[in-house]
């Protein structure tokens, strides 16, 4: 085929998993191309998750991309649970010795995209018609269509699928017949930006009788909201008096008040929970959201990306530079312990804040016991911090 072209890895997506790994595999002396379906705008643009845990941080400002981070991230050294409207703080810091950084994922999407920029490595934005090939071989291949419309192909070692629940790295591995492990949640969220600076200085995650809302913000101008829903609403069911009316209610707390503005975005963001295993066939290895889903309650989506990349570019390493093909077999493996910890702790941390539509008083009451024991136990808070802030990378 013309137009054809060898590359030790090519990266599938290029949201914050597929950039870090072609960063980190780059740094190591193997060579990539990122593909990504969307232009440079969008991905630099989107705005999805914005907690970044310890490891997380600590990872970025390790291969030279923290900088901005450092200087513009707000860094948490606790959050509130509040219900029975008063606020009951869990000291992240005072009980880890760590924190949190509130560093939106397209700002990341933007360091990262600058760190490749700096280093002349290869992404292609709006490339379309990507399809796997030969993945159960030694030497794989990815068939695409570039910005130009010219069609090409890609000749890799190994295929890093980082494209997202809806991407074909998904589609291709489901041909193969995996397990995959789903739950759906009976309710939504609403997710709000307002041009308004937030009202308190760390995360709310409020328990209210009317449902779940998270104030939360992207930076000291701008503040995020989330309010649980009925999955079945749409966004138009949502005028602004309503956001901010429910918002007030469901945040009340004595001396606390909400400083409305200008909403700035709203979307409906869907509740469930998704495992694939394995998370690869072949030369195809998946990563992020391709492989998992997590409910937005645990701030993790992006944080368990990233541990599979850390795991990934080791593995791919490993193959490339000493032709060892050990740690890659083992990769899904490695991964899913990680995995599955982190969707106790997401479905532990939604389970604890939602209104179920159909639980009774019975319900409500031990959900209310279970948050009261998290703020009068230490060693129940201990627990919640240490999973809340990043468990430690193997």
């Amino acid at each position: 085929m013309a137009n054809t072209r060898d590359v030790a890895v090519g990266v599938v997506g290029g949201g914050p998993a597929g950039l870090l790994l072609s960063y980190l595999l780059n740094l190591q002396g193997v060579e990539t191309l990122v593909l990504e379906a969307r232009s440079r705008a969008h991905v630099e643009q989107r705005v999805r998750a914005g907690v970044c845990e310890h490891p997380t941080v600590e990872l970025l400002r390790g291969i030279g991309v923290g900088a901005r981070m450092d200087a513009q991230g707000m860094m948490h050294h606790g959050f509130s649970l509040r219900f029975d409207g008063r606020d009951h703080r869990i000291p992240l810091t005072e009980l880890t010795g760590k924190c949190t950084t509130v560093y939106g994922q397209q700002e990341v999407v933007k360091d990262l995209v600058h760190a490749h920029e700096e280093k002349g490595l290869p992404i292609e934005f709006e490339v379309a018609d990507v399809a796997l090939h030969d993945l159960d071989s030694e030497r794989p291949r990815i068939t695409y269509t570039d910005a130009g419309g010219v069609r090409r192909e890609l000749r890799c070692l190994a295929v890093a699928g980082c494209d997202g629940a809806h991407g074909v790295s998904r589609a291709t591995l489901a041909a193969t017949r995996p397990r995959v492990y789903t739950h759906d949640y009976p309710y939504a969220w609403l997710a709000v930006l307002a041009r308004t600076p937030p009202v308190h200085g760390e995360l709310i995650y409020a328990n209210h009788e009317r449902g779940f809302v998270l104030h939360s913000m992207r930076s000291h101008e701008v503040t995020r909201l989330y309010l649980q829903i009925d999955p079945r609403e749409e966004v138009t069911d949502w005028p602004d008096d309503r956001v901010w009316e429910e918002c007030r209610l469901r945040l009340t707390a004595e001396g606390f008040g909400l400083r409305e503005g200008p909403l700035l975005e709203k979307s409906i963001a869907p509740m469930r929970s998704v495992v694939v295993e394995p998370m690869q066939y072949g030369r195809l290895f998946l990563a992020g959201d391709a492989a998992h889903i997590v409910p937005p309650t645990g701030a993790k989506g992006m944080n368990l990306a990233v541990a599979d990349v850390r795991r990934l570019a080791y593995a791919l390493r490993r193959l490339v530079r000493h032709s060892d093909p050990r740690p890659v077999t083992r990769y899904s493996e490695s991964c899913l312990e990680r995995v599955w910890q982190v969707q106790h702790f997401s479905a532990l941390m939604t389970g604890l804040l939602h209104r179920d539509p159909a639980a009774d008083d019975f319900a409500r009451k031990l959900q209310l016991a279970r948050l009261h024991n998290l703020t009068t136990s230490r060693a129940a808070a201990t627990s919640l911090a240490e999973h809340y802030v990043g468990l430690p990378f193997d």
